[in-house]
């Protein structure tokens, strides 16, 4: 009888095969060294990655109804804080990583036709959405940047696809022309973008007169805060509805080290507001998003590690 990995926790699991995708990208294959199913996923998930004292999130961009094997892209950032670079000069095929998730704050919606935006790396989480949107015969086309045609992964994966691909090497070609690759606004049409923040700004803005909703984007990193927004920051009040705990967070610290010093655990992966790991209920209160993952019309949750509040008080279910 096949068994499954169970999905709580974190899972040990060995690496079967590094590969180099471009310049600067290499893909890990990812098994159970016991050969049992893995937890399921859809398009859009990542999954939280040890890299020795590191954890960091990379998207899933394999097949999701492969269940014996994850597929990661990663990046080697030319200012790496360690973890691409542990990735590509430490691991090794036979290594075991300890992986964390899937988890999925991407997800792909239904819809008539897609409208995909890749930078760079970002091109991972949307090689399963292309995968489901043309399995499915949705409309569907791919806009790909890169900087150069040499350091844009998977494009052999790609170029079955046919003319619903357009590749863009900006040293070829310049930067992406969005007006070109979003076309009309259109209803019945979501529009996926994953990669660079000024890649992600310029969809944001070329999309503003799209219906709500159309438009999904899936950042690497946290916003960071302007000089105003930190100049302008006040203390507030947390109160933790189901521990009886109520704690002060001031100007400079975060509710997540807070709630840690009164003895109130949180689970967390990054700490950056990126993996979405310590997403938390607001009962009561407004939150002030700082993550990558909410929007300002998610009222009804709050990632406690880099968020505030724009209320003095907020309610958790904690």
């Amino acid at each position: 009888m096949t068994t499954t990995v169970d999905p709580d926790g974190v899972l040990e699991l060995e690496i079967r095969a590094l590969r180099k995708e471009s310049e600067g990208v290499l893909s890990l294959t990812l098994a159970d060294p016991a050969g049992r199913l893995l937890p399921e996923w859809e398009p859009g998930a990542h999954v939280d990655l040890w890299l020795g004292e590191l954890v960091r999130q990379y998207s899933l961009c394999g097949d999701p109804a492969n269940r014996r094997e994850y597929r990661l892209g990663v990046l080697l950032e030319p200012d790496s804080r360690g973890g691409s670079s542990y990735v590509h000069s430490v691991l090794r095929p036979g290594d075991l990583v300890e992986v964390g998730g899937p988890r999925n704050h991407f997800a792909l919606v239904d819809a008539a036709e897609y409208v995909f935006v890749a930078g760079g790396i970002g091109i991972t989480p949307l090689l399963p959405m292309i995968r489901h949107a043309a399995a499915r015969g949705a409309r569907w086309s791919l806009t790909y940047g890169g900087r150069t045609a040499a350091s844009m992964a998977f494009t052999a994966e790609l170029a079955r696809y046919g003319d619903a691909v357009c590749l863009v090497p900006q040293d070829e070609r310049g930067v992406i022309d969005l007006a070109a690759a979003l076309g009309e606004v259109r209803d019945d049409t979501a529009i996926y973008c994953c990669g660079p923040e000024p890649l992600l700004a310029a969809v944001e803005k070329a999309a503003a007169g799209w219906p709500g909703g159309a438009l999904h984007v899936e950042r690497f990193q946290a916003r960071t805060p302007s000089a105003s927004e930190l100049a302008a920051e006040r203390e507030f009040v947390v109160v933790c509805d189901r521990a009886d705990v109520t704690v002060t967070v001031p100007s400079g610290q975060s509710i997540m080290d807070c709630l840690d010093a009164a003895g109130v655990s949180v689970p967390s992966a990054c700490r950056d507001g990126v993996c979405g790991s310590c997403q938390t209920r607001v009962l009561k209160g407004s939150p002030e998003h700082r993550d990558a993952v909410l929007n300002p019309a998610d009222t009804d949750s709050i990632m406690v590690c880099v968020s505030r509040a724009a209320s003095p008080e907020l309610v958790l279910d904690l």
